[in-house]
């Protein structure tokens, strides 16, 4: 895959006015026809604009619902916010993440199940659960 031109480089950027702006629907469509949109996950969730973040949230959990297999593209975004210093944007992620019922993220939320915000500790006990049930007793990780 090709780096992104300097054209490009401002497509964050522009997600996230799109989003404030209320363009959920538009930034949807253009999340279902280019996956190279998921890399900007990380970033959107980690705006500062309250209504960008919750609209990453209601973003992917459309897309989760709509097109589970192209929202898996969200993982790898999603598990490095978890390392992040704000306990609100790890707390977003693990979220998410147990949203997305990919059984990947297991071990990386286990990382951080003990973690020292009771939030975030509630939320990634909550999201490993919800990845167990996704998954069932047969085929969950241990």
């Amino acid at each position: 895959m090709e780096k992104p031109g300097a054209e490009s480089l401002d497509m964050p950027k522009m997600l996230a006015d799109y989003m404030e702006n209320g363009l959920l629907e538009n930034i949807i469509d253009m999340f279902k026809h280019d996956e190279s949109l998921y890399e900007y996950v990380g970033y959107l969730l980690r705006d500062e604009r309250m209504r960008v973040r919750i609209g990453v949230t209601a973003l992917l959990e459309t897309l989760i619902k709509e097109e589970p297999e192209k929202a898996n593209n969200a993982l790898s975004p999603l598990l490095s916010l978890l390392k992040d210093q704000s306990p609100v944007i790890r707390g977003d992620a693990a979220y998410l993440l147990g949203i997305l019922g990919n059984k990947g993220a297991i071990p990386s939320l286990r990382e951080i199940a003990n973690d020292e915000d009771a939030t975030v500790k509630l939320i990634v006990n909550e999201a490993i659960d919800d990845i167990h049930g996704i998954l069932g007793p047969v085929n969950a990780v241990q």
